[in-house]
């Protein structure tokens, strides 16, 4: 077997310009772009360009098939240098596009057994596969712990020997996959709620389109969401609205205002379909350079009349995105409601928690276990300590605290109801964990009848704890599997009205959220559709982490995290006054992490943090 550290490749790569073979543009200084953790075997700066070597004169067979797994992972025009290690025929058929299969490591490669040096060659290519990306450039982890392999086929031709079937698909380790893609969120709706897509994007010039990753971002926004959202949303644009022909690069000018030209089937569309549309485009875009976005133009197919143009405060209203939320709340020693104001909150002052408005504030029947709290902060769903009932309560008035629960539960105290989730659509999300009558229930609007939800593939798995998306299309649910393990994957809400035409809620197509912890404690969503995940990775210790909601990889780390049990998070977007995270843990109770600063605890007593939501 011959398999070698893609780290020491590159490095070589790299150093032949010094030995004298110039490879121009070999490695370039990052200028923009978000800091994003590398797995520490990568051995290169993430941004680092690489350029492939072209097969050698009389190459044999080994050196042929090892040139073309690297030249596969070069920044090359066209893949030029890795087609040089192809046929005639077979470098004008190879058409990987946008399609990857990405490996946890390295490629091993070894000639077929039994075949020592025949006049035909083969040679199998085999690694450990850890998700593919699709056509529309989605990220799909791997869920069988699938072995990759493919036999190449070499052949002589002009007395050359060279590669006659290449894979189907750019096939790269997972290090390598995250120094030439980055991922980017583009955004459709659903209703009148705007939902990230997460896909990727090569980080320089797509080989084949040639265009630059704000371009490659908005083509794939125009060509329609991922196969696993597209049931549950729809994009602003008519179909068959492409980029006007010739586009490589979209460029701000001075006053950050992003001009976007379409093809002739934008033309007709109404203002308001427009500004959708446009609402749609700044944020794909937005968090995709270092300069500040104020506004999107949309063009003509003549690439100078403007269709429509949209700011970012013209954006924010029609996205209806969740508003800020004024406080933060939680169960106190007493098992009651409490809830603190953010605004109090600063380095010299401690928040105060004040009972919650509303018949809560005043003695009721059960002690309070868990709770969530609507996104306008009206109401307040609890359940009772023992996990029986499900009450709804509103948060102003004088009026009696309500008698009856709208979902009830006969298992025990830890085989009882979850914490409850409500949606931004005000539907209300909880699940019985009673093992003779488990089941996943939504209570339409928080007072309509309850509805158990059919969950396509929880097969024997126990829902232990769930949260439902501000967006109302995906929810996260905490899986209990054989063993105790406990596991974390996002499904897809599909409801009656949707394109699905589905005949009632149900929960579609589950996929790993966080398929490299090996055990998950807790999970909150976050802005820009990501999860925060506090769990460990195998053999590794209790942290807390952001992921994207696809499972692809991990987007930063919180400090301090090793004793968290419960942990919540704003889903406001709000820039400006970004809200601290908030946790529980069982040695410090409710503890805060401000932006930029240490955590610290806010209630020593208190448990089941929660923001709206």
């Amino acid at each position: 077997m011959d398999a070698e550290p893609r780290s020491a490749r590159i490095v070589r790569a790299c150093a032949l310009g010094g030995a004298g073979l110039l490879m121009a543009g070999c490695a370039s200084m990052p200028t923009h772009g978000e800091i994003r953790s590398v797995q520490g075997s990568q051995g290169v700066d993430s941004q680092v360009r690489v350029f492939g070597v072209p097969p050698a004169d009389k190459a044999g067979p080994a050196e042929i098939v090892k040139g073309f797994l690297e030249a596969m992972t070069s920044d090359d025009p066209q893949l030029e240098t890795a087609r040089k290690y192809l046929t005639e025929d077979a470098s004008n058929s190879w058409k990987p596009g946008s399609t990857v299969t990405v490996l946890k490591s390295g490629l091993g490669r070894s000639p077929v057994a039994g075949e020592k040096d025949p006049d035909e060659p083969r040679w199998k290519v085999t690694g450990e596969k850890l998700a593919t990306v699709d056509e529309r450039s989605a990220y799909q982890p791997e869920t069988g712990g699938g072995k990759y392999e493919w036999v190449l086929q070499l052949v002589q031709e002009n007395k050359q020997w060279r590669i006659a079937n290449p894979p189907k698909s750019l096939v790269l380790s997972e290090s390598d996959f995250q120094r030439i893609y980055m991922p980017v969120n583009k955004y459709y709706f659903a209703g009148s709620a705007l939902v990230a897509d997460p896909v990727y994007v090569r980080q320089r010039a797509d080989p084949d389109s040639r265009m630059d990753p704000t371009t490659q971002t908005v083509q794939s926004l125009l060509s329609g969401p991922s196969n696993w959202l597209g049931p549950v949303v729809e994009s602003s644009f008519p179909t068959g609205t492409e980029l006007r022909e010739g586009t490589k690069s979209l460029s701000y000018d001075g006053q950050n205002t992003l001009r976007v030209p379409l093809n002739e089937k934008a033309e007709n569309v109404t203002q308001p379909q427009c500004k959708k549309m446009a609402t749609q485009l700044l944020y794909s875009v937005k968090d995709l350079t270092g300069s500040r976005l104020d506004q999107v133009e949309l063009l003509r197919s003549d690439g100078k009349s403007s269709l429509c143009s949209v700011n970012d405060s013209m954006a924010g209203t029609i996205a209806g995105r969740p508003k800020a939320p004024e406080y933060q709340y939680f169960v106190d020693n007493e098992k009651r409601l409490v809830r603190m104001k953010l605004d109090s909150a600063s380095e010299d002052q401690q928040p105060k928690p004040e009972p919650v408005p509303g018949p809560l504030s005043t003695p009721v029947p059960f002690s309070v276990g868990s709770a969530a709290v609507t996104y306008d902060e009206r109401r307040a769903a609890v359940v009772s300590e023992d996990g029986h009932g499900l009450y709804v309560v509103p948060m102003s008035g004088v009026g009696p605290m309500p008698q009856v629960p709208v979902v009830t539960s006969k298992g025990a105290k830890a085989e009882a109801l979850t914490a409850p989730s409500w949606d931004a659509a005000g539907d209300l999300w909880v699940a019985d964990q009673d093992p003779q009558h488990p089941g996943l229930w939504r209570v339409p609007g928080g007072v309509g009848t309850p509805e158990k939800v059919q969950v396509a593939g929880l097969n024997d798995r126990k829902i232990t704890s769930l949260k439902a998306s501000a967006d109302g299309v995906r929810i996260a649910l905490l899986l209990e599997e054989t063993g105790g393990r406990k596991s974390l994957w996002v499904g897809r809400i599909e409801r009656p009205d949707a394109k699905a035409n589905a005949e009632s809620v149900s929960v579609r197509e589950l996929r790993p959220a966080a398929p490299q912890m090996a055990d998950v404690t807790a999970m909150s969503w976050a802005p820009r559709g990501r999860l925060l995940v506090v769990g460990r990775e195998s053999r590794g210790v209790v942290q807390a982490r952001y992921m994207l909601a696809d499972g692809s990889m991990v987007a930063a780390s919180l400090p301090g995290a090793t004793g968290l049990v419960a942990v919540a998070v704003a889903v406001s977007e709000e820039e400006a006054k970004p809200k601290p995270v908030v946790g529980y843990s069982k040695e410090d109770g409710i503890v805060w992490l401000p932006p930029g600063a240490q955590w610290r605890t806010v209630a020593a007593g208190g448990r089941a943090p929660v923001y709206p939501g």
